[in-house]
């Protein structure tokens, strides 16, 4: 865009902090390992994932309950009882439409900080919220 009175371009920059892009978790630094919804009916919604076993799926009695019809009532089960040492996993229970790891169709994978898992039209993000370790490079 040329400024009428110089002549001279202008540069529009985007402020650092985008409105238009949600801060899901904010100021919170929950000491469990979370699921955030980043695309889906309940896009925005934090899971604190605080058991070892989760559960996921239609039914409202599973730890995640993910309300959409391209979920299958009991879809996939976390295994977060090792998470502390970074082995968290998520299998599929047999479900109509797979469980998608990484961009990958999994019967059963491991999770790391930042995967992202799609279950029916639901994409969410797993972090695992763990506090950072001082790696002693001492042996």
């Amino acid at each position: 865009m040329s400024n009428p009175n110089t002549g001279a371009t202008e540069i529009f920059r985007m402020p650092a902090a985008d409105s238009t892009v949600p801060d899901l978790m904010g100021a919170a630094r929950p000491s469990h390992p979370t699921l955030t919804i980043v695309k889906g009916p309940q896009i925005g919604q934090t899971f604190e994932l605080d058991a070892p076993m989760i559960t996921l799926g239609r039914d409202p009695k599973n730890s995640v309950f993910l309300n959409d019809m391209t979920v299958s009532r009991h879809h996939a089960r976390m295994d977060l009882s090792n998470s502390a040492a970074g082995l968290a996993t998520i299998e599929d229970l047999g479900s109509l439409n797979g469980t998608w790891v990484d961009g990958a169709i999994a019967t059963r994978a491991s999770l790391k900080d930042g995967s992202t898992i799609q279950i029916g039209t639901f994409r969410m993000v797993f972090h695992t919220n763990a506090r950072p370790r001082r790696i002693d490079t001492e042996a």
